[in-house]
């Protein structure tokens, strides 16, 4: 039996197969992710999740290459040229070429770094791929309802392109068949009759009977219009996965710009997970200094407001935001907060009490991310003590830049359904 082999040769900006690009990034798909991760600590804060270029080592590259050997002739057009005319030889270039390479030694061994661009579209698939926001649900239908298509059986009506031909031909045949079936039987006792019957003036009548019941079958068409079936579909209210995720953010005078940029970065990578995976998601930015503060997303990222500390404003800001906007029954909650604890004792004990009695019990999922101080702050020490009673209360340390992005995969991992 013959098989056919359809391969794609449509070209991408660089006259390369995209069928290739794709089987190389799903060939060093882990090498790929892990330079992805080492990239994203020497980034700027607005270019944390924009594409670019990441680099593998070449010991992890075993791609078949063409090599041009040295020697031959050589013919070649250089525009702009003013020194040489055609028959002039040119000398080998002494010594060796000027290539880049990394962990170079005295001992002659190194490697060079493949270099490799990536979309923008394909980092952000690859640097978020198996993360997703735990104990997501499917919310009862919102006011804006969001319609999807769905099949519902049949109908006689319809666009030739919904047209089901198998069906509109299973019922053209069941039509005929019962259409004929009397008819056939009919037909075939009288050429039963005809072949027993002596008698000229009898066989006459019979061959004029045949000959009028063979007309009547022969007028039953092949395909009516009745018979005509078109798929029929229908639009159905879709239950959305509404969720609002509140980023509560210290930006009191114990966060120095060290710690603040760490937490920019910890939030903008989380910004970029949920509009990259999510349609129906909103974000409320929540900064806190002695005063709790509803701000949009630039002021969130660029303010350089600070004070001192009060954590529990922000705690308080947030359980008012989801009564007023936010109901349980519509919406999954979800929260990150970074701060370095530093807080008022007799606070810290208000933000216990604040997460255990109006915050938790109305969200699917807590975060909270200490940017590690030079010694253990005390509302580390009562968020502990709310983690064993709550699964869905998380928290770890951040220490350095390089530790967002494994932070961040922990937080946010994705958990088999």
């Amino acid at each position: 039996m013959a098989t056919t082999q359809l391969i794609d040769r449509r070209l991408n900006g660089r006259h390369k197969s995209a069928q290739n690009r794709q089987r190389f990034i799903r060939r060093y798909k882990e090498q790929i992710k892990q330079a992805i991760a080492e990239s994203i600590a020497g980034r700027s804060i607005t270019d944390v999740a924009s594409g670019g270029e990441v680099r593998i080592p070449r010991r992890d590259i075993a791609e078949p290459e063409f090599h041009y050997g040295s020697g031959g002739w050589r013919q070649g057009v250089h525009p702009g040229n003013r020194e040489f005319v055609a028959g002039d030889t040119i000398e080998r270039p002494s010594g060796g070429g000027d290539g880049q390479g990394s962990d170079a030694s005295d001992g002659g061994e190194g490697e060079d770094d493949f270099t490799f661009t990536l979309t923008r579209d394909e980092f952000m698939d690859l640097f978020f791929e198996d993360l997703a926001l735990p104990n997501l649900n499917k919310t009862r239908i919102h006011t804006l309802v969001e319609e999807q298509s769905v099949r519902a059986g049949h109908t006689h009506d319809g666009v030739p392109s919904n047209i089901d031909i198998v069906r509109s031909l299973s019922g053209a045949l069941a039509r005929r068949t019962a259409l004929r079936g009397p008819l056939r039987a009919e037909l075939a006792e009288l050429e039963e009759r005809l072949a027993h019957s002596g008698d000229a003036a009898e066989r006459s009548q019979l061959r004029a009977a045949i000959e009028s019941l063979e007309k009547r079958i022969g007028r039953v068409p092949f395909l009516d219009e009745f018979d005509l079936r078109y798929r029929n579909r229908v639009t159905r209210p879709k239950p959305c996965t509404q969720a609002v995720m509140f980023c509560l953010m210290d930006v009191s005078g114990s966060m120095d710009e060290q710690r603040k940029d760490i937490a920019k970065r910890f939030f903008m990578l989380l910004y970029h997970f949920l509009h990259n995976t999510y349609e129906h998601i909103q974000v409320v930015f929540i900064r806190h200094h002695t005063a709790a503060q509803e701000v949009d997303e630039q002021e969130f990222f660029q303010s350089r407001d600070t004070g001192g500390t009060l954590v529990s404003t922000a705690l308080d800001l947030m359980d008012r935001i989801i009564a007023a906007r936010y109901p349980r029954e519509d919406w999954n909650i979800y929260a990150a907060q970074a701060s370095d604890g530093d807080n008022w004792p007799m606070d810290s004990a208000r933000c216990r009490q604040l997460l255990v009695e109006r915050v938790l019990p109305a969200v699917q999922y807590y975060a909270y991310v200490q940017i590690v101080a030079t010694q253990e702050q005390q509302l580390w020490a009562e968020y502990d003590s709310v983690r064993a009673a709550y699964p869905h209360f998380v928290m770890q340390k951040i220490a350095e830049r390089s530790d967002i992005y494994p932070v961040f995969r922990h937080l946010m991992r994705k958990t088999p359904s």
